[in-house]
């Protein structure tokens, strides 16, 4: 690893560990190795020895997770400062965004086109795109609607194999279409079986009515027939154990210029459920 990654972005020194030992949740794990990545082949290389070694790894951008998904007892990766870029598209009704990119300051790149990011996590000023994809994180406003995962437009991933996959790339696309046709055959006749199931399809679609990010987004399987939308939805909200999401492009939702907010009261408990999912 050291070949690949200079001794400031990687390191197992006891003070540093620690402080990478937790994340905004109560839990703590102290990781083994901590490194830090500034780009995609990095990422693919670490995969690499990790694979090798046989040792499990995990992601980490902000570190803003009530849950403990960014800590890790093995290998900690962090993403570096150079994750940042973005690229904003049809006068602001599509973004891609790099994972390193903070969701407010993706706002605000937005804010003069009148669009803002579906997802808003009441940590946006902090968290970072990768945790609001790999969490599926939505927020006060945005319910189920406007989360990552009904908002995607494309996305760029490695999985741990090392293999990368661009959904806006044609060449990409076909070369992982003859690289992993059986692992697409697979989430194909998955999809299928899940939809011939009437019963176990009807229960998925129940579930993910209202929010629920606990496991994974398995309402891909019946949203979508492709198998490479499939797996995109599939890394949405897989807390990084599916891949690494390296990009993402989002269908942007309008900013509206007025907003309100409204107290409403009920007489009880029943109306008041009856009134939220009317």
């Amino acid at each position: 690893m050291r070949q690949r990654i200079p001794e400031n972005r990687g390191f197992n020194d006891p003070v540093s560990t620690l402080a990478f030992g937790t994340d905004a949740s109560f839990y703590r794990l102290i990781p083994k190795v901590v490194v830090r990545v500034q780009d995609e082949a990095e990422v693919v290389d670490l995969l690499a020895i990790a694979r090798r070694h046989k040792v499990p790894v995990t992601f980490r951008a902000a570190g803003t997770s009530l849950s403990g998904q960014a800590i890790s007892d093995s290998i900690l990766i962090v993403l570096g400062d150079q994750w940042n870029g973005h690229d904003i598209r049809e006068e602001g009704r599509q973004i891609r965004l790099q994972p390193g990119v903070i969701g407010a300051q993706a706002n605000a790149w937005l804010a003069p086109k009148g669009f803002k990011i579906g997802p808003d996590p009441a940590s946006i000023n902090a968290c970072k795109i990768g945790g609001i994809v790999a969490n599926n994180a939505s927020g006060m406003c945005c319910g189920t609607a406007q989360n990552s995962y009904h908002t995607l437009a494309g996305m760029r991933l490695v999985l741990a194999d090392g293999a990368v996959l661009d959904t806006e790339d044609p060449a990409s696309v076909s070369a992982f279409r003859d690289s992993h046709g059986d692992l697409l055959a697979a989430l194909k006749k998955l999809a299928i079986n899940t939809r011939e199931n009437p019963e176990l399809a009807e229960r998925i679609r129940h579930k993910y009515r209202l929010k629920n990010t606990t496991g994974l987004s398995l309402n891909a399987l019946v949203d979508f027939t492709c198998p490479l939308d499939i797996l995109t939805h599939l890394m949405v909200g897989s807390e990084g154990t599916l891949g690494f999401v390296s990009a993402v492009t989002y269908n942007t939702v309008p900013e509206y210029p007025d907003k309100a907010t409204a107290l409403l009261v009920f007489r009880d408990a029943e109306s008041c459920c009856r009134a939220a999912s009317a």
